[in-house]
């Protein structure tokens, strides 16, 4: 495993979900051990109206927590225009960084197509207004996230979370200057298609993320996920790139810095 060298190297996760009821049994002791294990800052995603409070305690609470305020494809159902209003105001707040996750979900269909739609670009547009970067869930919907991207996000920084898509179509959205989220499906046999993204994207274009409690890595792959295992993904990512893990953990850093407009180690935005 990555040895953590002395000149502070540091694991953004990009997307998590620490508010899940999964960690329930032991969140506290489990965010007291990030530092020790490697981990920077993580960027708590919301996608539940009832995920925002939680989000907003953990961000009061964990100084190298933030948060993204936004409603996940499978609730657009949930969404109308008093809790759009609140998701405006939250979106005010100092460690709020980030409009997501939102987008387009044709697996589960949970909601109709046209509604899923109608709160994504409401969703963009909000975050245009606020000037804040847009986490993308994208999942059997290719070509409408990618048609309304173009249409409504354009020059809007993004990131494309837990990339699902072909190389090519990953090329088009870091012309568009999107980030490309990649996560612990990168370290399964199977994931042909993502390590063909990962070799074919440039470093200065991925982000690490966990999605945790979901999507854990090789070898605790079907357990529950969390940002400690982000150097399994971190090593991945190097080996297909043919670099050291440290030269993508430093690339992956300065990345989500960028695209979340974080504080550095000096506290400087």
């Amino acid at each position: 495993m990555l040895q953590k060298g002395t000149d502070r190297l540091m694991i953004i996760d990009t997307h998590a979900h620490y508010d899940d009821e999964q960690f329930d049994p032991d969140r506290e002791e489990l965010l007291g051990s990030m530092k020790d294990g490697g981990i920077g800052l993580i960027v708590n995603a919301g996608s539940t109206i009832e995920s925002w409070g939680k989000i907003l305690e953990l961000t009061e609470t964990y100084e190298f927590l933030y948060g993204a305020i936004g409603i996940h494809p499978d609730e657009a159902g949930s969404l109308d225009e008093e809790s759009f209003r609140r998701m405006s105001s939250l979106l005010d707040r100092e460690k709020i960084v980030a409009v997501g996750e939102i987008g387009l979900d044709y697996y589960w269909d949970k909601e109709s197509h046209d509604l899923q739609k109608k709160w994504m670009i409401r969703q963009l547009e909000l975050a245009r207004e606020k000037n804040l970067p847009v986490i993308i869930h994208s999942r059997e919907a290719a070509a409408d996230t990618m048609e309304i991207m173009k249409e409504y996000a354009a020059g809007m920084t993004a990131v494309i979370h837990c990339y699902s898509y072909s190389a090519e179509m990953a090329r088009e959205y870091v012309k568009m200057g999107y980030y490309i989220g990649v996560g612990g499906v990168v370290t399964f046999k199977n994931a042909k298609k993502l390590k063909q993204v990962v070799e074919t994207v440039p470093l200065t274009a991925i982000v690490l993320e966990t999605d945790c409690p979901y999507l854990a890595p090789v070898p605790y792959r079907g357990k529950r996920n969390s940002s400690l295992y982000l150097p399994y993904v971190a090593e991945e990512i190097a080996a297909i790139k043919g670099v050291t893990a440290e030269a993508v953990i430093r690339q992956t850093e300065a990345n989500a810095r960028r695209l979340y407009r974080l504080p550095d180690h000096q506290g400087e935005k």
